[in-house]
């Protein structure tokens, strides 16, 4: 099958190295040093699905229509990426890799006549260099649409990706997004230190906040009148009980999904970016609760410390040391 991946970054340079070893026929979309290093040298996967190295056709756009499309861009990235593809992909069916809520909607925006579905990704993936990525966690991707049963197409698309790797399609998508949004609540806090995830989660005081900002995520979704889509062990059920313990026992939850990470370091997606000196995506994360609270008429303090300092982070270029992230935090219980 001839498969695009737009964006070669870390889950776009998994999925097509996956895809390629399974052997679709596999494109992808990339700038700069990373064009030159997937056209020198190929994508090289290390980690947790094995090694591998493939070498799709690399090009800054598309200039064929592809059988299927994965958007695997940042979310701040996805619109521009798929306008810049509309004229090739409007009528092919494609798949939203995204972190946030907005993905699919964009997507079946711009491309009206697309048949478009989203996926969530637990897979860790450290981009290590262009055309080099590291998976330190090897977990499911999660693919649907809508807030129904898993549909015919999904179901077909899911046995196309899991020929590569482990793929479920999922009932409720749009309250998975939601409950990957808790999720990713693990993002911020190491992008403003520059900790790994794992040590954040084992810092007492940075792991209250941690929570704090998991707690404020649920409150928001229960008030949107969301049901939270399963995923990792999480659910609906779980989330709201979650949401009503006192703020040391709800630390289970991050120590839960920092036990399923091993000891390589996870550095997350966020601060992935930062190190790659570019803008992140704190504003589809931290930023998304914040902009969600405000729709039901709730405040959501530690989401909204963290995005801004995410942003002061992009602007100083280094991280801030943690007694000084403590005492921000603290000002908000005062």
């Amino acid at each position: 099958m001839k498969i695009a991946v737009i964006g070669a970054g870390a889950l776009g340079g998994t999925f097509a190295t996956l895809l390629a070893r399974a052997g679709h026929t596999v494109t992808v979309t990339a700038r700069g040093p990373a064009l030159a290093a997937i056209r020198a040298e190929g994508i090289s996967l290390t980690g947790a699905f094995g090694a591998a190295r493939q070498h799709p056709v690399a090009l800054e756009r598309l200039v064929e229509t592809p059988q299927l499309t994965l958007v695997c861009t940042k979310a701040q990235d996805a619109a521009a990426a798929i306008g810049e593809n509309a004229a090739v992909l409007d009528g092919s069916p494609l798949i939203v890799v995204q972190n946030g809520l907005d993905g699919v909607r964009t997507a079946s925006r711009l491309l009206p006549r697309s048949d478009c579905f989203g996926a969530l990704s637990i897979i860790a993936a450290n981009y290590a260099a262009p055309g080099q990525v590291t998976i330190t966690t090897a977990a499911p991707t999660y693919l649907g649409r809508g807030s129904g049963v898993a549909d015919a197409a999904t179901n077909s698309w899911r046995n196309v990706l899991a020929e590569a790797a482990p793929t479920i399609a999922l009932d409720n998508f749009v309250g998975a997004q939601w409950t990957k949004l808790v999720v990713n609540m693990l993002n911020a806090l190491p992008a403003i230190t520059g900790m790994s995830v794992q040590d954040v989660v084992d810092h007492p005081g940075l792991r209250r906040v941690m929570t704090e900002s998991m707690r404020e995520t649920v409150r928001v979704g229960m008030k949107h009148g969301v049901r939270f889509g399963s995923l990792q062990g999480l659910g609906d059920g779980p989330l709201r009980a979650f949401s009503r313990l006192p703020p040391l026992l709800g630390q289970v939850l991050p120590l839960r999904l920092r036990s399923r990470m091993g000891d390589v370091p996870n550095l997350g997606s966020t601060q992935q970016s930062l190190k790659r000196g570019q803008f992140t995506e704190v504003d589809y994360l931290n930023g998304a609760v914040v902009r969600e609270a405000a729709h039901v008429g709730l405040r959501v303090p530690v989401n909204e410390l963290l995005t801004a300092l995410v942003h002061e982070v992009e602007t100083r270029g280094v991280p801030l040391a943690t007694h000084d992230v403590l005492e921000r935090f603290a000002v908000l219980r005062h």
